[in-house]
């Protein structure tokens, strides 16, 4: 399986837990508040209804025409001493459920549900808890979140109609930010669980390169001797035939390439010595080594240079020729199939204190569902190759070199530009500048 291909369903996963986790939060507190805010419905029903009940005169009439007959029937001999225990009895109902309805009435703290209380006319005779400006809009608004209470006082003709509207406590209020705060929070943690998980597979694959060139470094040093011991034979064996000289001298040049390919290996993983100095030569080097090898790889391609002589960067020659190589490499390998005249172009320049090094094919393209695909280790349009070439590469200009390694530009079938950046220290641009007039 690629890794990339790993990575992103390990996002997707990420992100579908997110989702789940945010809708089940949010489901779940707005069941909480439909349950906080029946209980504040209830609540304040209940207020509405004491009010009504202590403001009735006909409940203070059948209290006094209790104590009266309480009164009356025990000046009476034949009436049962159990008919007038009913009758107090019945009077300390009524007194408790009175005082009840004056405690829920007189408890303002007990509900902190704002509310207002306005007469027939839509005058504010009353309210409670509210935190806004008393006005007709929030009436309207509160009348919007829940129906109002009728309350009617007194009784017969002189009986006078309240309206009470209510709104939410800020217990409610509090609770339809919270799954705001809680999903902030969530996504916090995965994004640390996220960066976490990256940080650990960055470092598993830096040891996985390491391991992996220091081996091949090894492994190569022993076949290389011995090639360059053959070379040396075969040179001695037929000094007199030109042809076989001209042969050694290229596979004397491919042994002490290959040489210096193992000392890249050996490079990784290490901090590599970086020298400030000329990038022409070191780029024209790596030009002319593809172009002896194009015929032996099939291609017809066109190479090009144009460089600026007097650009200088800090760099290590081994580890940016290999990314110059892979770079090069993979213009030729894009425009294979290419129906335009194929060509491979180098620029190298400078302006202000930023080096650029363009490589430019007249290839294929990259699609632009690739283009951020193509430096993750494993991806490849080939069907051989492990995909390593371009991730090594920035690697080597970003990791060693604190440069940058991008897609400049790109259009499908009409070829890619990739741009390497490097960045000159402004105090050696000086230096580079005062020893040019000293001369």
């Amino acid at each position: 399986m690629k890794p990339y291909l790993t990575s992103n369903r390990i996002n997707i996963a990420l992100i579908g837990l997110f989702i789940l986790l945010g809708i089940g939060s949010f489901s779940y507190n707005q069941y909480l508040i439909s349950r906080i805010l029946q209980q504040e419905q209830s609540g304040v029903k209940l207020w509405a209804k004491a009010i009504e009940y202590t403001s009735n005169p006909d409940q203070e009439r059948i209290s006094q025409n209790l104590l009266e007959a309480a009164r009356y029937l025990r000046q009476e001999s034949f009436v049962p001493d159990s008919v007038i225990k009913m009758i107090e009895a019945a009077e300390a109902d009524r007194a408790s459920q009175t005082f009840v309805t004056q405690e829920i009435v007189l408890s303002e703290d007990r509900f902190l549900v704002p509310r207002i209380i306005v007469d027939e006319q839509g005058e504010i005779i009353f309210s409670n808890h509210v935190d806004a400006e008393l006005d007709q809009d929030l009436i309207n608004h509160y009348a919007s979140m829940n129906d109002p209470i009728e309350v009617k006082l007194g009784s017969n003709e002189n009986t006078q109609v309240q309206y009470v509207y209510y709104g939410e406590s800020p217990t409610v209020r509090y609770l339809r930010y919270f799954p705001y705060i809680q999903l902030s929070l969530l996504a916090l943690l995965l994004g640390i669980g996220f960066v976490s998980y990256r940080t650990i597979s960055r470092s598993e694959q830096s040891n996985l390169w390491v391991g992996m060139t220091k081996e091949a470094a090894h492994q190569l040093g022993t076949p290389l001797s011995s090639l360059y011991g053959w070379v040396e034979l075969l040179r001695e064996e037929k000094k007199e035939d030109d042809f076989t000289q001209r042969i050694c001298n290229e596979l004397e040049n491919d042994v002490i390439r290959l040489q210096g390919v193992a000392e890249r290996f050996n490079k990784i993983g290490s901090e590599p010595e970086l020298k400030y100095q000329r990038l022409k030569p070191i780029v024209q080097e790596v030009v002319d080594y593809m172009k002896h090898r194009l015929p032996q790889l099939g291609e017809h391609v066109d190479v090009l240079c144009q460089l600026d002589s007097g650009v200088q960067a800090n760099i290590n020659p081994d580890l940016f020729q290999w990314a110059m190589e892979n770079l090069i490499k993979n213009a030729m390998d894009a425009i294979k199939t290419s129906a335009t005249k194929a060509q491979v172009s180098v620029k190298l320049h400078r302006v202000e204190n930023e080096v650029f090094l363009d490589i430019i094919d007249s290839g294929v393209g990259i699609e632009k569902k690739f283009q951020k695909e193509i430096f993750k280790p494993g991806y490849s349009t080939k069907k051989r190759g492990w995909g390593l070439g371009l991730s090594l590469t920035k690697r080597i200009i970003e990791g060693y070199h604190h440069g940058k390694l991008t897609i400049h530009e790109t259009e499908v079938g009409r070829g890619t530009t990739m741009r390497i950046i490097l960045t000159v220290d402004m105090s050696e641009l000086e230096g580079e500048d005062l020893a040019a007039s000293n001369a």
